[in-house]
């Protein structure tokens, strides 16, 4: 699998990523990893949970041991715990779901711990840019033991960005933090990132993290890469129904009841915004329930085969009403050519 890099990027500083086979107990957790990330670039990690994307990244930030793989940040190894005291390489940071953070001390204080003592100089306005980032500056004062578990996640943001690392590896950065702020942070913080020229991996659950800010993503399914795409591509044109379910809702169709006239013996992934409501023509579907979105209406659906269907509609749908739904033969296409191209 390649993929291609503005010019601009410097090869010699490529991430390089090489396990061939890692677990525990007997256990294979990971196996035939393989892939490269460029400099600046932001990549994404999904995946259901267990799927081996935590392992991951401890393995490429050095608190797990490989014997039968590598990483490599251009020339220099990044080596495990075998060979480093203190986990970690200086180019690196990584921020674990659980935050590491030293309770009794101030934000400022927790944050400052990881400033360089020789441009003690430039820490109050570097703390203060943090602060700002992670949207706390109010709290520079407050003992970490007295926030929320949102508000540590932030301040444990924070630490990780004080160095300036060349690569940040994050793992569920936002989980703990409520919606409202979580948005806002999210943006705030891959601009910056962007900005800065920091390469990210970033391993989520939440597609909010992922679809508008990695420009691409690996799918792990029990331990093993089974996408490498451009994020948007991945999206639009899911090899598998594993992938497009990790994006949010999907439906597999049968070909057959899309179309009444196919010979084709296979199903059509189609995502709820895709099917377009008719009153008299298209797949018929008795309406179970339907779900205010905000923007727009989710309806769950029962086919004439006992099949449940979810599909998107401007207004609420009345339960018990029968519709008609549709799929633009663009959008079938498409999807039957990516079923193809996977297959082989």
């Amino acid at each position: 699998m390649t993929t291609s890099f503005p010019n601009s990027f410097l090869f010699e500083y490529m991430l390089k990523v090489q396990i061939d086979s890692f677990g525990y107990q007997n256990q294979t957790i990971l196996k035939d990893i393989s892939f490269e990330v460029a400099p600046g670039e932001h990549v994404a990690l999904m995946g259901e949970s267990g799927s081996g994307k935590s392992t991951l990244l401890k393995i490429i930030y050095g608190l797990l041991h490989v014997e039968e793989g590598s990483v490599f940040w251009g020339e220099k190894e990044a080596l495990g715990p075998n060979f480093n005291l203190v986990p970690g390489e200086p180019y690196m940071k990584y921020l674990a779901q659980d935050f590491d953070l030293m309770p009794f001390i101030t934000v400022e204080e927790n944050i400052g711990q990881f400033l360089s003592v020789f441009e003690r100089e430039t820490h109050e306005e570097r703390i203060n840019e943090l602060l700002e980032l992670i949207e706390m500056k109010s709290y520079a004062k407050t003992k970490v033991k007295y926030l929320s578990g949102g508000q540590q996640q932030r301040v444990a943001l924070a630490r990780v960005l004080a160095q300036e690392p060349e690569i940040l590896l994050l793992d569920e950065p936002f989980g703990h933090i409520d919606n409202f702020k979580r948005n806002s942070l999210r943006r705030n913080l891959f601009l910056y990132l962007k900005k800065k020229g920091v390469t990210v991996l970033t391993a989520s659950h939440d597609p909010s993290d992922v679809l508008p800010f990695a420009e691409r993503t690996l799918i792990l399914e029990k331990g093993q890469i089974i996408a490498n795409r451009n994020t948007q591509d991945l999206y639009e044109n899911p090899p598998n129904y594993y992938t497009a379910s990790l994006f949010g809702q999907v439906n597999q169709v049968p070909m057959k009841l899309l179309k009444s006239y196919t010979e084709i013996e296979r199903t059509v992934l189609v995502y709820p915004h895709e099917f377009k409501l008719s009153d008299s023509s298209g797949l018929k579907i008795e309406v179970i329930n339907s779900f205010f979105k905000g923007s727009h209406y989710l309806n769950e659906g029962l086919m004439e085969d006992g099949t449940i269907i979810f599909f998107n509609s401007e207004k609420k749908q009345e339960k018990g009403a029968t519709i008609f739904l549709n799929v633009s033969l663009k959008t079938i296409n498409t999807r039957l050519q990516v079923g193809q191209k996977t297959n082989t």
